[in-house]
């Protein structure tokens, strides 16, 4: 077969800060997946789109290159309207899970296709499968008729929604372009498109416990995916939420499961139930149902029925006990005052050196492995008394997860009260 193009000379295009052809994407995607282009080829245009960058036009192809190497799910023929979620990642981000039946409690359907953890953000699938007999894999006939039946689904993405991304997905990892936000967004974004929603909020995190620490450039990388949502049909709105700190009192797999329990009992954390609310409201609002107030279902009991059927339908028991760590540590206030920090990045680490979190894809997690946190800045702590509290079965684990601790925490000892950040930051719909 003679190829349309030279793989080197779309690599030269892109250094010498050319914009690329519609042709010139999806040939290189295409060829990429079926391994014409090298692996080395492919890394010196990932290089290249990191310092010369992508317009809207090029970004859009892309993507749409990406989803046409694989399949297309359609929910077209469900019976209510479907709206997805997608966060960018954080410690302690357990939203997904009250946030799936809250919404599906509301009258949309709610397919949400989520990942493992690697490093210090924690998977959601990690955490759900902390319940005895919870399964992540079904095949797209199980997807719809659970959703159909349910009304949410959580679970892995199958192997054919965009197998170009998922290679591109690993070399970026390893050549230092992970940062490039056209590879971001278009990474993100062809599975979402591919995945047939036509609503799709997302949580693009920032600060210290955040990929993107800058407000400015996760504004630019919400705007990019934004844009290329819109431009492929989906109702597409995105918020900037704060990451400084841990999202509510945990971080860890079967700690949060019982956390987002809270929640969808009417209890939890305060930030856990204001961003599961937020992003419920957006959800409701892109599928075209922006009356429904999602309160009254998570007050109600509604949302916990629907949690309840869904575990029940991926073969989890939602009555069975979770699994909790052998072990524990209390990490205590140095001095008396208020919080003025609880660094989330610090947290994540530590417990991922618990077990919480894996730092290779064939890593095991423990279920129980974790951190509790007993104080928020702004609190007024005691000396002495327990700030943080560790979780694991390997209590060798200890020494490094407190390592990671030690710059964690500031306690301001002056009487001046330190407000808590705000959670959502900003609100990015196209324009």
């Amino acid at each position: 077969m003679t190829e349309a193009f030279d793989a080197v000379d779309v690599i030269i295009a892109k250094r010498d800060g050319k914009r690329l052809s519609a042709d010139q994407i999806d040939w290189v995607v295409d060829a990429y997946t079926r391994g014409v282009v090298a692996e080395e080829q492919m890394a010196a245009l990932a290089m290249a789109i990191l310092l010369n960058g992508m317009d809207r036009a090029e970004i859009a192809r892309w993507t749409g290159a990406m989803i046409a190497s694989g399949e297309r799910l359609d929910f077209s023929g469900l019976s209510r309207p479907t709206a997805d979620k997608h966060s960018t990642g954080g410690v302690g981000d357990k939203i997904t899970l009250p946030l799936a039946p809250l919404v599906a409690a509301c009258g949309v359907a709610v397919p949400q296709l989520s990942g493992r953890g690697l490093g210090h953000t924690g998977g959601t699938l990690d955490k759900l499968e902390s319940i005895p007999g919870w399964r992540a894999s079904l095949s797209n006939a199980e997807m719809l008729a659970q959703l159909e039946e349910v009304g949410a689904v959580i679970c892995a993405a199958g192997a054919g929604l965009a197998p170009a991304d998922r290679k591109l997905y690993a070399l970026r990892d390893v050549t230092g372009t992970v940062e490039a936000i056209p590879l971001i967004a278009s990474s993100i974004m062809s599975k979402k498109i591919a995945e047939g929603t036509r609503a799709l909020v997302l949580d693009v995190k920032v600060g210290a416990g955040a990929f993107m620490k800058d407000l400015d450039r996760a504004r630019e990388l919400a705007r990019t995916m934004v844009e290329l949502g819109t431009d492929a049909g989906v109702t597409t709105v995105a918020l900037l939420t704060d990451m400084s700190t841990p999202l509510g009192l945990t971080a860890g797999n079967a700690l949060e499961v019982q956390e987002s329990l809270d929640v969808l009992a009417g209890g939890g954390p305060a930030d856990v139930v204001e961003l599961t609310l937020a992003l419920a409201r957006e959800m409701l609002a892109a599928a075209g149902k922006p009356d429904v107030d999602p309160t009254e279902p998570l007050r109600d009991g509604r949302a916990m029925d629907v949690w309840r059927r869904m575990i029940r339908a991926q073969g989890g028991d939602p009555d069975a006990s979770l699994p909790t760590a052998r072990e524990s540590e209390d990490v205590l206030a140095p001095s008396d005052g208020v919080l003025a920090r609880l660094d989330a990045l610090a947290v994540g680490v530590a417990a991922w050196r618990l077990g919480a979190g894996r730092a290779r894809k064939e890593d095991l997690v423990q279920a129980g492995a974790g951190v509790r946190l007993h104080a928020k800045p702004g609190d007024v702590v005691r000396a002495g008394q327990p700030l943080l509290t560790l979780y694991t079965d390997t209590p060798e684990r200890f020494a490094r997860a407190r390592d990671a601790l030690v710059e964690a925490v500031h306690v301001e000892t002056s009487a001046r009260q330190v407000a808590p950040p705000a959670l959502v930051l900003d609100r990015i719909a196209d324009r």
